[in-house]
């Protein structure tokens, strides 16, 4: 079933010390254009991020964000340097003795002496980063997904509606064509008779006459062609692939089909057709601009 280019999806994830938010969003374009935005030291993630989305949607222009809030700091380590702190004791004892002074060093003393307590940052696991990432992507994609499929449910039953009218007017051509071709051939007798009046006129000429005309105006290859295209068009809205660009292919050569059985029919009644043809033609036109 088709899909709407237009969709919207959310999802957050605590886990592993962090809050993770991913969104996404996205409206119609041309070809695939998808931007993120991210915490400045996850840039890593770019790239991975745009090919998971690339895996969801083949057009449209697509904005994700991706918010991080760190709940514990998992790796930032506080560390003892127990050789420099053996050296500030040996000193404090050598002090102690050489002066005989109290000893009231403690935990507290030592702890803000400069060096002995410090703080470093554990390398990031890039790849366990990005399976947190992925993990909340998916639950927002799957709401995505969710939401264009239902988008595009809508326009599909709204294009079938226009579908099948353009087939009952396709029907209706073809009861009133060869009727064009009588009314003409009463056009040319009652004309000739209003010129010539009683004289007699060569009948083979207006037989042929006649038939120069249901040539000139005959549609068969158009009407056959226009089932064929109306027939082709509901099959790939059926598909799953992405049919956005196929349809629009389609529409042209409806609007082709129906272009040329109105140049070649010039009955007020088809001509009429015609018309109602090519404003449903111009509203499926409109809709499939929201196809992917």
């Amino acid at each position: 079933m088709i899909k709407s280019m237009t969709g919207y999806g959310r999802a957050v994830l605590e886990k592993e010390g962090m809050e993770l938010t991913f969104e996404v969003k996205s409206v119609n374009n041309r070809y695939l254009d998808t931007s993120v935005r991210f915490p400045r030291a996850y840039g890593y993630l770019e790239d991975k991020i745009k090919k998971e989305v690339g895996a969801h949607t083949t057009r449209g222009k697509v904005d994700c964000y991706l918010g991080i809030n760190v709940l514990e700091d998992t790796l930032t380590k506080v560390s003892v340097n127990h050789a420099l702190l053996e050296s500030y004791l040996a000193v404090f004892r050598e002090v102690e003795e050489k002066y005989s002074l109290r000893d009231d060093i403690g935990v507290s003393v030592v702890t803000r002496l400069p060096d002995v307590i410090g703080t470093r940052s554990e390398e990031e696991d890039e790849e366990k980063m990005f399976a947190l990432v992925r993990e909340v992507m998916d639950k927002a994609l799957a709401d995505y997904d969710t939401m264009r499929a239902a988008e595009g449910k809508k326009l599909y039953d709204d294009i079938l509606l226009k579908l099948d009218r353009i087939e009952e007017i396709r029907q209706e051509i073809i009861k009133l064509s060869p009727a064009s071709v009588k009314a003409y051939e009463e056009r040319l007798r009652q004309r000739i008779e209003e010129l010539l009046g009683n004289t007699s006129y060569d009948e083979n000429r207006v037989i042929t006459e006649v038939a120069l005309f249901a040539d000139k105006v005959a549609v068969d290859e158009e009407i056959t062609r226009l089932a064929s295209h109306l027939s082709q068009f509901k099959d790939i809205m059926k598909g799953n692939a992405p049919a956005g660009r196929k349809l629009d292919f389609l529409t042209q050569e409806i609007n082709r089909e129906v272009n040329t059985i109105g140049s070649k029919c010039q009955e007020l009644e088809i001509t009429r057709l015609v018309v109602d043809a090519k404003s449903e033609i111009e509203k499926i036109r409109e809709q499939i601009q929201n196809i992917e």
